[in-house]
């Protein structure tokens, strides 16, 4: 047996071609500027602030109940219209759905008042409300993604607007369990680890200290790097990988009042759960919650657990309701399109056909 026979026995065959690609694709992602992320077809109908209502027609309009997006405080919604291809919103209008998106902005140091009650009823309340009058419609579908469908929840349980149905995707409801270190948590509930202190220094987070917090608690953060070195050769793959590493760098701001009333209410008194929350004066009850419900977990979450999601099955009084399960992560649910994929096998029964309402 030759020298070079007994190394290939050894050693697998190794495809210079394959891993030069590779090897390239990572130095270019890793040192080239980051990618222009183009939105689809979309028209600003409201202004608040900082904050923007995107309206995204339907390439051939099929439904007469629009949708109302709600993305998450923390992070910046474009997640949900990524790309081409990928895009959680264009799937949507693909399917003929009209959609608005609630784009938050991000708050300077003149928002620092700012608090949740603000958020909810001051802007997306009245976002829903601008909403339900450009679509000259009677009713509208709230979908809210993360932490966006706990205030879509928070508000469906306590405003007078006709929401047809409520579509809730890795939302946190019990805040006594999560991805904040065993640690932080019994000491936030305990009172001896609160973020007033933070709050009141800086009045509204800076983007560096927020992408720093969530870096620091989630893997999320970490892991793509070993997918991309593991997938480079693969350039579809690479360029969602780019929008995606993008998006998770591109943090918001967060005004202090909000976050303290995140911590203190929510992870530490886990009032949304039972029952305490007030906002803007009125009682949050979930139980008021009588619309048809879907509410998505994905088992790859690594923000959201599932059992944060589950109890508001309980909580509502909804008679259609349905909860499931996907083979996703919480960021993959949105940065591959899959979202739009469930959301239409749920509501287009429930979003009033347009040849059903004609006939």
């Amino acid at each position: 047996m030759s020298a070079l026979a007994s190394i290939k026995d050894f050693i697998p065959f190794f495809d210079f071609e394959k891993e030069t690609m590779r090897w390239n694709q990572v130095y270019r992602v890793l040192t080239e500027p980051k990618p222009e992320i183009e939105s689809s077809p979309r028209e600003c109908i409201w202004k608040k602030n900082k904050a923007e209502l995107w309206y995204y027609p339907a390439k051939e309009k099929k439904f007469s109940i629009p949708l109302f997006f709600v993305y998450s405080l923390l992070n910046k919604p474009y997640i949900l219209d990524i790309g081409e291809g990928s895009s959680v919103i264009g799937g949507l209008t693909d399917r003929g759905y009209d959609v608005y998106l609630l784009d938050w902005g991000s708050p300077t140091q003149e928002d620092n008042e700012i608090s949740l009650d603000n958020y909810i009823l001051d802007y997306l309340e009245n976002a829903m409300k601008r909403a339900i009058r450009h679509s000259n419609t009677e009713e509208i579908t709230l979908v809210g993604y993360c932490l966006g469908g706990t205030l879509a929840a928070i508000l469906a349980s306590i405003t007078d607007l006709p929401i047809k149905n409520l579509v809730l995707a890795t939302v946190p409801i019990d805040f006594s369990i999560g991805i904040v270190p065993t640690s932080w948590l019994e000491g936030i509930q305990k009172g001896e680890v609160n973020f007033d202190r933070l709050a009141q220094v800086y009045g509204v987070i800076p983007e560096e200290i927020m992408y720093a917090m969530f870096r620091g608690l989630s893997p999320i953060y970490i892991s793509p790097y070993v997918n991309l070195i593991a997938r480079a050769h693969d350039k579809d793959y690479v360029e969602k990988w780019r929008r995606m590493d993008k998006w998770t760098k591109d943090s918001a701001s967060f005004t202090g009042v909000s976050i303290s009333q995140l911590f203190n209410d929510f992870y530490k008194d886990n009032k949304l759960l039972k029952g305490d929350l007030i906002i803007g004066g009125r009682q949050v009850d979930l139980k008021q919650i009588k619309c048809p419900l879907f509410v998505l977990s994905t088992s790859r979450d690594t923000l959201v657990l599932e059992p944060q999601s589950l109890p508001i099955m309980e909580l509502v009084s909804s008679e259609d309701k349905t909860y499931q399960v996907v083979d996703a992560g919480h960021v993959s649910l949105a940065l591959t399109g899959t979202f739009a994929i469930f959301a239409d096998a749920w509501l287009a029964s429930r979003s009033q056909a347009i040849q059903d309402s004609l006939s």
